[in-house]
């Protein structure tokens, strides 16, 4: 288990951008976020148009929701994770809720969790982990099979630089730093 304080700055800033950048704003549900993907996804039918879904439903996912057998199942388990969403922010801090979802996220190849993540990869300490290595590793969460580094290493470094990309619309990181990182292998 890793606390708050000993992750790295970066890994945070990466997680926020790429998965929820109205974090610290809602209170488990970012309603403008859950109806662009209404619109975009469901209407429109784009796949590509992001989820709705705040760090703090992916919580709940995590912690609560089997996996769905079907996108009716799916369905039926999103207005579940809305509720837990809501009582997890009543009942923890924003970083409270960030180190419950970085150490219960299974990142592949036995590394469940942020610590076990940060040595199975990099050798390292979460609090040690580079922008780079933050930016891999967060990548990761949209889809772990899928960007696997190991199997995919080229599909793998194109998620870490949109994640840098989004970092960088964040306000986190300036472009000059994302051209510099996004060319290292």
């Amino acid at each position: 288990f890793v606390d708050y304080r000993d992750i790295a700055p970066s890994t945070i800033q990466a997680l926020v951008a790429t998965e929820d950048v109205r974090f610290y704003e809602h209170s488990g549900i970012d309603f403008r976020a859950l109806l662009r993907a209404i619109v975009k996804r469901g209407v429109m039918g784009q796949k590509n148009a992001g989820g709705g879904s705040t760090i703090t439903q992916q919580l709940a996912k995590q912690l609560y929701s089997e996996t769905a057998s079907s996108t009716m199942e799916r369905l039926f388990q999103k207005p579940i994770e809305w509720v837990i969403a809501v009582r997890l922010e009543r009942f923890y801090t924003k970083e409270e809720i960030i180190s419950m979802y970085l150490n219960h996220f299974d990142f592949l190849h036995n590394a469940v969790g942020l610590k076990t993540a940060a040595k199975t990869y990099f050798g390292k300490e979460p609090n040690e982990l580079t922008v780079n290595e933050s930016a891999l590793l967060i990548g990761l969460c949209k889809n772990p099979s899928f960007f696997n580094p190991v199997r995919f290493p080229e599909r793998a470094l194109e998620r870490r630089n949109v994640v840098l990309g989004q970092m960088q619309k964040a306000g986190y990181i300036t472009q000059a730093e994302v051209d510099s990182l996004s060319s290292q292998p």
